[in-house]
């Protein structure tokens, strides 16, 4: 297989070979390639959980509206109890 690459690419990879991280440059694409490869698998996992995260929301049955001001009245009843069960 015979792959062309932009001149910053086959720079890029002689740049990896003589660092001596690798010991050519077909070193160099597998492990390119092994990287693009488990970057696949971890976005398709994450997407896998997003989804399963949406049907999860979904099958959780009607939304209720909530009120941000009865929200901060509970808190603030709680945080007094608490204050009051500290005393």
């Amino acid at each position: 297989m015979n792959i062309d690459l932009t001149p910053q690419l086959e720079e890029m990879v002689r740049q990896k070979v003589t660092s001596g991280l690798y010991t050519s440059a077909s070193e160099v694409v597998h492990e390119a390639l092994r990287l693009m490869d488990e970057k696949d698998k971890l976005r398709e996992a994450k997407l896998g959980q997003l989804r399963k995260d949406i049907q999860e929301g979904l099958d959780s049955g009607t939304s209720i509206a909530w009120d941000p001001e009865e929200i901060e009245r509970i808190s603030r009843v709680r945080r007094a109890a608490k204050a009051d069960d500290g005393a």
